[in-house]
């Protein structure tokens, strides 16, 4: 999954839960602890009865008041789950407070829902119309997101914590653009002429969409991650069952409403907020299901491969964890490298999958960079995501926030030095100021684990062959980054990093048009570009004779 200031998008994490009937659920979650199974909740009482109805949100900074779908959207149609009365209460991580509750859904809803998707796939959708077609409804979509960028930003920001200005300009702006981008892929989706015997017969091949695809997506990049996968699905031809993570699911259920007035017809998205461990399992193990596209954490992703595997031997797709390396060497320019690693850390106060959370500084301009970086980062303005100058808001949850605070302690307790940030900001909100360790060992926690926080650990290296050693000394291999200005050693080192993407005197920026994803255990499969075509079609070859005759018997 990514994370960036881009023209393009970012990823990564994903949520776990169980649920029970006739419960609200008030739950936070966090990117590590995204799994298939119970974590800590508090539960609340609650009739459902009234659910599925929409609910007016007033935004205290803006005054803006927005109309928010609470029911399932199932058949281009919001309604109530189909046999549970749980409900999910959506935080405001700037201010702790409950925006408001919406529908749980539960296993029977998304049987309902992957059913409403097969029938368009048979019918509306899939094979039945034209790439052309296809093109235009995307093309359509992308309009009505950008129309709404504003209102979605707020919301977004409401539910997620991070700036307005972030939202809008770069997670919405990409998202519009990853939608235009597919749109223009929708009739160029082209198989193979083969030649076998050009006086007899030849081959050709198809590549047909998928069918049903589950889609899951994590609250880092809630919107930015729903057209990564969604654009390239309906270029394809594919339907969709979307399950966004519980925590964020207020701007996914927005989005539905934008599908139905784009013209698209009914069952060709849907959208089922619910717990990972009902909707994410259920989407998994489904047997209608023909494709899970899955962003989040790598204990999720093992058990979505392994539900795939148990049930129909679907395809998947994963985009998971990493503890990505970002290389300073002598030669680079120190400045636009503290700029960078800044970047690749404090974006989405980091919370993204590709952060530069590993930064190695060779040894003879160490200090000098540390002293530097430590006033990059204090620049950074971290407050509500209704500032204008604000570059970074809460993280998204209390448990994620409760997660980050105990990699700094252990980052103190096990001889870290800390040299800024790690204390805890007085009232409320789940504020974490950046923050800085050197002197970093390869064994301490905050060098192995992945804390998905804007927590960054520097240490020190001497020699080239040494710092590709401790870059590669991770089980992940999503990002890596590195800093020269010389360009052979730029291109020697690029090529033996283990990571599905290298940036060269950058950091973090993803652009539509180039492929993303992991190695090892950050994830299989492509999202972006045209390699994620593949993930939604599959290949079908067909023999044709016009001039051989079979002589019968053998």
């Amino acid at each position: 999954m990514p994370a960036r200031l881009y023209l393009p998008g970012l990823p990564c994490a994903h949520r776990a839960f169980l649920s029970t009937p006739c419960y609200r659920l008030s739950t936070i979650y966090t990117r590590a602890s995204c799994s298939l199974l119970p974590t800590t909740t508090a539960f609340v009482p609650r009739l459902a009865h009234t659910m599925a109805q929409p609910v007016t949100i007033t935004v205290a900074a803006t005054g803006r008041k927005i109309t928010v779908p609470t029911g399932l959207f199932i058949n281009n149609e919001f309604v109530p789950s189909a046999d549970s009365k749980a409900t999910i209460d959506c935080i405001n991580p700037s201010t702790e407070e409950v925006i408001c509750s919406i529908v749980a859904g539960s296993e029977k809803d998304i049987d309902l829902a992957v059913a409403a998707a097969r029938q368009a796939f048979r019918t509306t959708w899939g094979k039945n119309v034209t790439g052309f077609e296809r093109s235009k409804l995307i093309n359509k979509l992308a309009d009505l997101i950008e129309r709404d960028a504003q209102e979605l930003a707020e919301l977004e920001a409401l539910n997620n914590g991070k700036p307005v200005k972030i939202a809008r300009d770069f997670d919405i702006g990409d998202s519009v653009q990853c939608l235009r981008y597919y749109a223009g892929w929708a009739d160029k989706i082209l198989g193979q002429a083969i030649e076998v015997d050009n006086k007899t017969k030849f081959a050709f091949t198809r590549h047909d969409p998928i069918g049903v695809c589950g889609q899951i997506i994590p609250w880092n990049y809630p919107i930015n991650m729903w057209s990564w996968k969604v654009a390239p699905a309906l270029a394809c031809g594919c339907t969709i069952v979307m399950k966004p993570s519980e925590i964020t699911p207020l701007t996914a259920l927005k989005l539905s409403e934008l599908v139905v007035e784009a013209g698209f017809p009914p069952g060709v998205v849907n959208t089922v907020p619910s717990l990972g461990s009902v909707g994410g399992a259920a989407l998994s193990s489904h047997k209608d299901v023909d494709k899970v596209a899955f962003t989040g954490s790598t204990v999720t992703g093992r058990k979505i491969m392994e539900a795939a595997a148990k049930s129909n031997l679907k395809k998947v797709s994963l985009e998971l964890g990493g503890k990505s390396p970002h290389i300073i060497f002598e030669s680079a320019d120190l400045d636009q490298a503290a700029n960078w690693v800044g970047l690749g850390i404090l974006y989405n106060t980091g919370q993204d999958c590709t952060a530069g959370s590993r930064v190695f500084v060779q040894d003879t301009i160490y200090d000098k960079f540390i002293e530097l970086l430590v006033k990059k980062f204090k620049q950074l303005k971290v407050s509500d995501g209704f500032d204008e100058q604000a570059g970074g808001g809460p993280v998204v949850s209390k448990m994620q926030y409760d997660k980050i605070f105990s990699y700094i302690e252990a980052g103190k307790e096990q001889g870290a030095r800390l040299v800024l940030g790690g204390e805890k900001r007085p009232g409320k909100g789940y504020f974490v100021d950046p923050t800085i360790f050197v002197d970093v060992k390869p064994d301490m926690k905050i060098a192995r684990d992945e804390i998905f926080g804007p927590v960054l650990s520097v240490a020190k290296f001497s020699s080239e062959e040494e710092v590709i050693a401790l870059a590669n000394d991770t089980t992940y291999g999503l990002g890596a980054g590195l800093h020269s200005n010389d360009a052979n050693q730029c291109m020697r080192v690029s090529q033996a990093l283990e990571a599905g993407t290298v940036w060269v005197n950058q950091y973090n920026l993803l652009t539509n048009n180039v492929p993303f994803g992991g190695k090892k255990q950050s994830g299989i499969g492509r999202e972006l570009g045209s390699y994620a075509l593949e993930e939604y079609t599959s290949v079908k070859a067909i023999h044709w004779n016009y001039g051989e005759k079979l002589d019968w018997p053998l």
